[in-house]
């Protein structure tokens, strides 16, 4: 019987999946360890505001079940050790050096913790992926832990997360689907089922999947990547409508109410962020060319070029707008978060977006009620095309949207922050510099009010 779970990784997947598993199973006591001190003394503040990850609905469910049967530690090694089934949900970047180089995923973590788990285990264990891998890295998980010598039997099963920042709990307690790939041997079918009757205590059967580990891997990689080309397909389309006087936004509900397509991420914007679909993209690539798989290859990388270039046809038309001259001024950014209702800021466009700008000598000031001006300065830094000292000056956070538009010689829209579509647009207009434009890069506001509030309006794709 299942009694205790540890979760290696304290993040965006792993905090908010354990949440849910301790609060629907209280039977079970989870653990969620991290080597970040400063992460899991979050995780365990009173001030449940403090907690690293923002999601609707978490700060409550942490509430219910912290100090009862879920608990967050830097105790790694012990709570492994005590675990009958371990979750291994750290990053997996992309890589930075060396071979595959800013397209194969990084696994020197995913190795860390096999190898530390198959160094303190002294009984059997069901070893778990969560991180997104690429196809076959349950293989390596699996030699690993094979070649320990210490008699520990492990089984290794692929769960793949499918949660969107922002809804993540919702997700998690209303799940599609949940997939779990494992062996087709008998120790294997039996660790899959246990992981099975977990989820079974709040989703129907029906709902959970179960496959091979290489289907399992593989699933996540591809579901990320057709929701990404469906952005970049729109994003696409919303260029010719420009230059064809089409309403991008009017094509969009034509097509998405055909049933075979759907209207799901078929809203023109800025383009796509957040920490998987550019990494899982870039992963797929790199395995299609490891294969000699070149036109596919080819096929999934203009997905990732069609957003690059969103983004900078954004920028240059805030630019070109402005007399194509935006040497100190003010611009005005509402949302740094890649997406609503999230704190995350990985691939965010708001940073490539900024980059462009700030190359023109821009003033950045940006609201978002979620994000640390501290973050934003990191995530300016981490790309290294200037130096610190100049994204500490050109880049600053302010705590309200009526600040960051003060004086203000355009707004861009770049987070859909519903407080931000319940703005007073018009006490906001009558502070910024004449015209004022409002590049509205999430089509979050309706463009008749603007124009008519006095906004030099501009909407993604129109």
């Amino acid at each position: 019987m299942l009694k205790k779970i540890c979760c290696i990784g304290a993040g965006y997947v792993g905090g908010p999946t354990m949440a849910v598993i301790a609060a629907k199973c209280p039977e079970i006591t989870v653990t969620v360890v991290d080597i970040n001190p400063t992460r899991i003394a979050d995780w365990n503040s009173d001030d449940l505001n403090r907690l690293p990850v923002y999601e609707p609905g978490l700060k409550e469910l942490v509430a219910a079940s912290r100090n009862k049967n879920l608990f967050f530690s830097t105790e790694v090694e012990k709570a492994v050790e005590e675990a009958d089934l371990v979750f291994i949900s750290v990053n997996t970047p992309t890589k930075t050096y060396g071979i595959g180089k800013g397209m194969a995923a990084d696994l020197k973590y995913i190795e860390s913790c096999a190898r530390m788990i198959g160094q303190v285990a002294k009984s059997d264990k069901i070893v778990v992926e969560k991180s997104t891998v690429p196809v076959r890295t349950a293989a390596t998980i699996k030699s690993i832990l094979e070649h320990t010598g210490n008699g520990v039997k492990f089984q290794v099963l692929s769960n793949p997360e499918f949660l969107a920042e922002g809804t993540a709990i919702e997700d998690l307690l209303q799940a599609d689907r949940i997939l779990i790939g494992g062996d087709n041997d008998k120790d294997s079918q039996k660790a899959l089922q246990t992981l099975v009757d977990v989820y079974a205590h709040w989703l129907p059967r029906e709902r959970i999947l179960t496959t091979n580990v290489w289907s399992s891997e593989l699933s996540k990689l591809t579901a990320n990547a057709f929701l990404a080309q469906r952005v970049s397909s729109i994003n696409a389309i919303s260029e010719l409508c420009e230059k064809t006087h089409a309403d991008v936004r009017e094509v969009s509900r034509a097509i998405g109410m055909d049933s075979r397509i759907g209207p799901k991420f078929l809203q023109a914007s800025i383009g796509f962020g957040g920490s998987c679909f550019q990494k899982d993209i870039l992963n797929l690539v790199y395995i299609a060319r490891s294969y000699g798989l070149q036109e596919v290859a080819d096929y999934w990388e203009h997905v990732i070029r069609i957003n690059d270039h969103q983004r900078q046809r954004y920028a240059r038309k805030i630019v070109t707008s402005l007399f194509n001259n935006v040497a100190d001024k003010k611009i005005a950014f509402l949302g740094w978060a890649f997406k609503k209702d999230t704190n995350d800021t990985r691939e965010s466009s708001a940073i490539y977006v900024a980059d462009y700008l700030l190359n023109e000598r821009a003033d950045i000031h940006v609201y978002d009620p979620k994000v640390s001006e501290e973050q934003m300065h990191a995530d300016m830094d981490a790309l290294e095309t200037r130096a610190p000292e100049l994204n500490r000056k050109h880049v600053i956070a302010e705590t309200s949207i009526e600040a960051v538009c003060k004086d203000a010689h355009a707004v861009a829209i770049i987070t859909d922050w519903d407080v931000f579509k319940n703005a007073d647009w018009q006490t906001i207009f009558d502070t910024m510099k004449k015209p004022a434009w409002i590049f509205d890069g999430r089509n979050i506001l309706p463009r008749a009010e603007m124009e008519r509030i006095g906004f030099v309006y501009d909407g993604t794709g129109q």
